[in-house]
């Protein structure tokens, strides 16, 4: 055997059962990763699932707002900014009308299994109740999120200071 063999091998093998395809490779069980993807408000331990749906919710409501207000139709008039906290309120509305229907489902929900980057998946969250209150702080945190760009966009004083930081 050769010595690239013994390094390739060393380096990507299966967690458990190698037909599943989760297999351990440099990437996802590297220190760094690992940290990051804990950190996420859906791994990380010791959330409720109110907590988690709020964490997740606001970056969602964050992050949507912007493509909506300047990249929609609506951008160039004076209700630009409006329209675009209306879009995205809902599209946050559509994803938690998604999330209510997967938890109404009449079969089992899916258990994460232990894998190389998540060694700990929150179980907790995968019951009907749980779900429910995570789909309500989803709910909360997205309109919440969404609001608070849109503030942060139409804030005069916020612009005057970016406008003196970035000219």
């Amino acid at each position: 055997m050769t010595e690239l063999q013994k390094i390739s091998k060393s380096l990507v093998r299966p967690v458990q059962d190698p037909c599943v395809g989760d297999l351990v490779t440099p990437v996802n069980s590297s220190f760094l990763i690992k940290f990051l993807i804990n950190q996420l408000p859906v791994y990380r331990q010791g959330l409720s699932p109110l907590t988690r749906g709020v964490q997740l919710g606001a970056s969602f409501g964050y992050i949507l707002y912007g493509p909506f207000t300047l990249l929609g139709p609506m951008r160039s008039t004076e209700y630009g900014t409006l329209i675009g906290l209306f879009s995205s309120v809902g599209a946050i509305h559509i994803l938690t009308a998604l999330f209510f229907l997967y938890g109404q489902g009449g079969g089992k929900f899916y258990n994460p299994l232990p894998s190389p980057t998540v060694a700990q998946p929150p179980i907790e969250l995968f019951n009907r109740s749980s779900w429910g209150d995570f789909t309500n702080g989803f709910w909360l945190g997205g309109c919440g999120g969404a609001l608070f760009a849109w503030f942060l966009y139409t804030n005069a004083f916020i612009r005057e200071i970016y406008s003196v930081f970035f000219g």
